[in-house]
Parts: structure tokens; sequence; C-alpha cells
């Protein structure tokens, strides 16, 4: 794996939800980067495969388990961490669960409980839990929240009402973790265009008529550039905020989606 800057040259990275497409896509240009890359989430075979697909090229990568539901799994996730070494210098909280697409009205409570509990504890505790080694590595925690955010569209409710909750998290951690070295930011993805999309897009069509590239470009309508971000324009900013190259900025939500929303 050729290294492009070493802009996380001897760093160590904890990707917490690096499942496919847009998780697998951050952990390999981390480690092209020079990072160490602990890909973490709830398959272990999936994540094998990916510290596999790191390491042939010549990346560096720990695999392991996690359920950022369960203090148990995240806390055992910091002590393998900790096997390899005594400092973090960035966290992304990404763990994902296909949210409820029913009207509030609809939607049975222990819908958006779950969704929380994934997306808001979850990440709390992992934040909680690497804290000292985040303080120690002066390190950087990325939020991964989405441009829902910005909407109040029918029947993306409960996964709003996550979300926005995820946000202001990030906000109190930046307050509170400021003084110990820690930035905390927060990345707002809008559509992603990647293969999760692309079967969506998929089965719109089949579902209304016309083809995929119909829908995309309906889609892509209402965004000021007339497309959909990529995995990898959405990976970018997640790596500036990771870096020292964000050293002065904390506390702040970047909303990456082409220009669907000005915020």
């Amino acid at each position: 794996m050729a290294c492009m800057t070493g802009l996380f040259a001897d760093k160590v990275i904890v990707i917490i939800g690096a499942g496919p497409g847009f998780g697998r896509t951050l952990a390999l240009e981390a480690a092209r980067e020079g990072a160490t890359v602990v890909v973490a989430a709830r398959t272990q075979e999936r994540l094998d495969q990916l510290a596999d697909e790191i390491t042939q090229v010549g990346g560096r990568a720990i695999a392991a388990a996690v359920d950022a539901t369960d203090p148990d799994s995240v806390r055992a996730l910091r002590e393998t961490v900790e096997q390899h070494t005594d400092a973090v210098h960035g966290l992304v909280n990404s763990a994902f669960a296909v949210p409820s697409m029913k009207p509030l009205a609809e939607t049975e409570h222990d819908q958006i409980t779950r969704g929380i509990d994934l997306s808001v504890m979850g990440a709390l505790r992992a934040t909680q839990e690497f804290t000292p080694l985040l303080e120690a590595g002066d390190g950087s925690v990325v939020m991964m929240a989405s441009a829902v955010i910005h909407h109040s569209r029918e029947r993306y409710a409960g996964y709003k009402i996550a979300k926005t909750a995820l946000v202001a998290l990030g906000h109190s951690l930046a307050t509170e973790l400021g003084p110990r070295g820690i930035r905390v930011n927060t990345v707002a993805p809008g559509y992603i265009y990647g293969d999760t999309l692309k079967a969506y897009f998929e089965h719109l069509a089949g579902k209304y008529g016309g083809s995929v590239e119909d829908v995309y470009q309906h889609t892509a309508a209402k965004m000021d550039l007339r497309r959909l971000p990529t995995e990898r324009e959405i990976v970018d900013p997640v790596l500036f905020l990771l870096s020292d190259k964000a050293s002065a900025v904390t506390g702040q939500t970047l909303t990456v989606d082409c220009g669907e929303f000005h915020t």
C-alpha cells in the first residue's frame, strides 16, 4: 500500500461500524495515509476479511468485533486496543442499523429506542471508554450523523430523532473533552452513492418504473451540484477532521451532500 501523504503515520484510528460501504472505504483510506486501523463492528468474519484486505496491500489493521449497544463489549474493544497501543489518535462512531421507515404514528417506541441506543448511547459508551487513550493521543472523535437532521420528511422521523441527538452529544462532548485536548466533530452525509444506495434505487426503479439512472437523476436534481456524493467524498472530510489539519476545529457539524441543504 503506497502511503499518500503520511497524514496518519504512527497513529491509531478506531472505526466503530467498519462495515461494508463507507466504513470499508474509510478504513482503507486511513491505512493508505499510514494509520494503524482498528476495524470494529458486529460481524467478526467481515472484519477479518477487511483487515486481510488492508494487510495484503501493506497496511496495518486490527479486527475486533463489538456491539456498541453492550457496555461490556465496548469495554472489551478498548482492552483489545490497549494490548497494541497506549494512545488512540482518532475514533469514528459510525455504528448503523437500517431505521424504521414508518410515520411516527405507526412506529413502535422500541424501534426509536433501539436507534438511540445504537447511534447515540453507543457513541457515548465508546467515547467514554476511549477517553484516556484519546487524551494520550491528543485525539479526534468524529460522529457520523446524517443530513436527515436538516429536514422533516415523512417516514424519516425515527432516524432523525437519533441522529439529531447524536449531533447534540457531539456538541456537549466537544465542550467537556476540549480541556483534555480531545476534539469532537460530526459529519452529516446526504445520500452516499455506493452499492447500498444503488440497490435501493434498483428497488425504486422496479417499483415505480424507469431505470436506475432515472431515479438517480430525479434524486440529484435536488442538489446544487446535480449529483450525489460518493463514498470517497464522505471519507475525505472525515479524514480531515481526524487529522492535525483540523487541529482548531471542534464542536462542528459538517454537512456533505452536494448542496442539498445549506447550513
